[in-house]
Order: C-alpha cells, then structure tokens, then sequence
C-alpha cells in the first residue's frame, strides 16, 4: 500500500514511517522541512505545508491511504494547524479518489474521558496541563474532528491518551471512542494505525489507544510533550 504520512519528521511521524516501511508499505513522507528526511528504497519525500491546498493536493495524489501525525505545540494563542490541515487535506483526498485517513487526535476530545483510579491525572493534572494549559490546542482538535466527521471519507480518529517516547512496541489496548487508561508510548501509537489500517475495525469512528506494559516520568512528559515540542 502506498501511504502518504503527514508530519513525518515529527516524533510520533518517525515512529510511523519506519514502521510502515518495515511493514512492506511504500511511505510517502510529508513534510515542510526540506533535508529533514532522506529518501531511500520505498520511501519518498515531499515537501509541503499540510495547511497549504494545492501542497497537500500534491503529495496525496497516487496514495491508497494518508495519515496524519500532524502536531502543534501548547500555546496561549489561538491553534489552527489541526483543522486548516484537516479541511487541506479531506479536499485532496475527495479529489484523487482517496478513502482512507487516520488522524491522530487525543482523548482529551472525549467530554467523557476519566480514566480509572487516575485521581492525581484526574483532579491535577488535567485540569492544569490539559485543560488549562492545552486549551486552545485541544479546541482545535475538536474543530478537526468535526471536519473530518463531515466528509464521506472512510475516517479513523485516533485518540492517544499522554505521549510519551519509548523506542519500541509493546502491550498496548485500543477501545471504541477513547481508552481507559493515562499514557499512550509513541511507538504503540503508530503500531495501532497500521493494524487498524490492515484491520478496519474502527472505521468512521474513534479509536482509543493507552500503552499498558510501560509508564513514563510524568514530569519529563510533561516537559516534552507539551512545552518543548508536541
């Protein structure tokens, strides 16, 4: 399958292109920063601004299949990244033909989401690093999830709970809407996409992602993943 990945040279992007590759997919890598990413057999790079219509147009045409790794940072500004791209990206993928797209989200965008026996997470650090602090972050998350509920796409809206790295894939559990549980490694993230990709168990609805085997340190987390980059 030909995939075309957006926001390939983010963290969670690396994970899925090397996976993807491993896989025997062919990777289309999208992304903005010129000499970012090296092309080598069955990867090809383009350059594109993923919120830029006639970029984004280029780079899904002759794909099966797009996903979206696409993220922005915690900002006190209005966030538009994640809805421009998806409004880019949906009308690419009607033009050329192309049904599937999985996009990563969170669970935050679940109004529902508590996880179980989280009472720290649930009572500190939502309200404060969440809710606060990623405000406008996640409101845009919203806004792309509702464009993207709005197209005839055969859509899969991914929802990790909190990121955080480790280099390999391990026990992980995915669930209807969003997961129970607090933490979602990068590696186990990109590995749901691509079994839901060969699977299709989740489509045009929302699929939960939490890691179960590892636990990050919450305070370099919170660091990486909301303030120095996301």
């Amino acid at each position: 399958m030909r995939i075309a990945v957006f926001g390939a040279n983010g963290p969670t992007g690396r994970h899925l292109t090397e996976q993807a590759l491993a896989a025997g997919h062919e990777v289309v890598a999208v992304t903005r920063r010129p000499g970012s990413l090296r092309e080598r057999p069955g990867l090809s790079v383009a350059v594109a601004d993923a919120t830029d219509p006639a970029a984004v147009d280029a780079a899904v045409a002759g794909t099966d299949a797009v996903l979206s790794a696409l993220g922005a940072r915690f900002s006190k500004q209005a966030v538009t990244l994640y809805s421009a791209s998806a409004a880019a990206l949906t009308d690419a993928m009607a033009r050329h033909g192309v049904k599937r797209l999985l996009t990563i989200s969170s669970s935050i965008a679940d109004p529902d989401w508590r996880p179980t026996g989280a009472h720290f997470f649930n009572h500190v650090l939502d309200p404060l690093v969440n809710r606060r602090l990623g405000r406008t972050l996640h409101a845009d998350m919203r806004r792309m999830e509702d464009v993207i509920r709005g197209t005839g796409l055969d859509w899969t809206l991914v929802r990790p709970s909190g990121l955080f790295e480790h280099p390999v894939v391990t026990d992980y559990r995915t669930a209807p809407v969003s997961a129970d549980g607090v933490f979602t490694a990068r590696a186990d993230l990109a590995a749901s996409m691509l079994r839901e990709l060969e699977e299709r168990r989740y489509v045009r609805t929302a699929m939960g992602v939490i890691t179960t085997a590892v636990k990050p340190n919450i305070a370099r987390m919170i660091w990486s993943e909301g303030v120095k980059r996301k």
